[in-house]
């Protein structure tokens, strides 16, 4: 199996930097094979990987893995992904942290997740907190089918509903989440090309004249006593002064591991 390994390494070798190319290897083998890490490192015999070719070229051209083998595994969920969600972010798993540091988890809150995607934020809060009642909404219904299938796969229920947050108004909630679409159509040049052509852009986009368009809609709403932004590390500051003029207190910016300005919280009396 390590000829397989360093085959599938060579063929990459360029495409994706060094240091992800040996994790990539063994995903494919574990993904076609079922076998273990362990069962991998430890057979000398060589197992046929079904359409191994058709998949190198998929990655060659930048297609995600996640949406090859079509899932992912995040926070201990099993959950799928099409090009109808974004892939769950290790810096997403962060906000989770903070909500569940931050909130009550002993009495019964009603969260909503604004721009649910996969389900995998809500999903996660009702895993940890079952007690909650945790609202899922999404402008697109295809991400909504796949939240529904992530939520029963994973033993929780959670409300999924369509909803376009610009221009419908939600319920009153303890807890607003939303991860909303912040990237200004600008800095599309530095995007890697595995999320600008493979992931959703309705996800993703925000007018180049308006990146604060989705934040200042939530926030303005204000029908929740917390709210909690995953952000753009580049408008962090924006956000927060925006939020302190709507009358938010106790606002926080904080940073993912990375060293990066990329969530937001505030309360308010409502």
């Amino acid at each position: 199996m390590k000829q397989l390994i360093n085959h599938i390494i060579s063929q990459l070798r360029g495409y994706y930097p060094e240091e992800e190319l040996r994790e990539l290897a063994y995903w494919i083998v574990e993904e076609t094979t079922a076998m273990t890490r362990t069962q991998i490192l430890t057979t000398h015999e060589q197992v046929p990987i079904p359409h191994l070719d058709a998949i190198l070229q998929r990655l060659r051209n930048h297609e995600p893995i996640q949406y090859i083998f079509g899932h992912t595994e995040w926070m201990g969920l099993h959950l799928n992904v099409t090009p109808a969600t974004l892939i769950p972010r290790p810096e997403t798993a962060e906000l989770i942290d903070w909500i569940l540091t931050t909130c009550d988890t002993q009495s019964p809150l009603r969260v909503m997740d604004i721009g649910t995607g996969s389900g995998c934020i809500a999903i996660a809060l009702k895993k940890q907190c079952p007690i909650w009642e945790v609202r899922a909404v999404d402008i697109s219904q295809e991400a909504l089918d796949v939240a529904k299938q992530n939520a029963m796969q994973n033993g929780v229920e959670i409300d999924c509903s369509q909803m376009d947050i610009l221009s419908e108004m939600p319920d009153f909630n303890d807890i607003i989440v939303s991860n909303p679409p912040y990237i200004c159509h600008r800095e599309k040049a530095d995007m890697d090309a595995r999320v600008l052509e493979y992931e959703p852009h309705s996800a993703l986009f925000v007018p180049d004249d308006d990146p604060l368009l989705f934040y200042r809609r939530i926030a303005s709403i204000k029908a929740a006593k917390h709210l909690f932004f995953e952000i753009n590390e580049a408008y962090g500051n924006e956000v927060c002064n925006m939020m302190s003029e709507l009358g938010y207190t106790d606002v926080q910016l904080k940073h993912d591991i990375y060293g990066k300005p990329r969530m937001v919280f505030g309360r308010i009396e409502i």
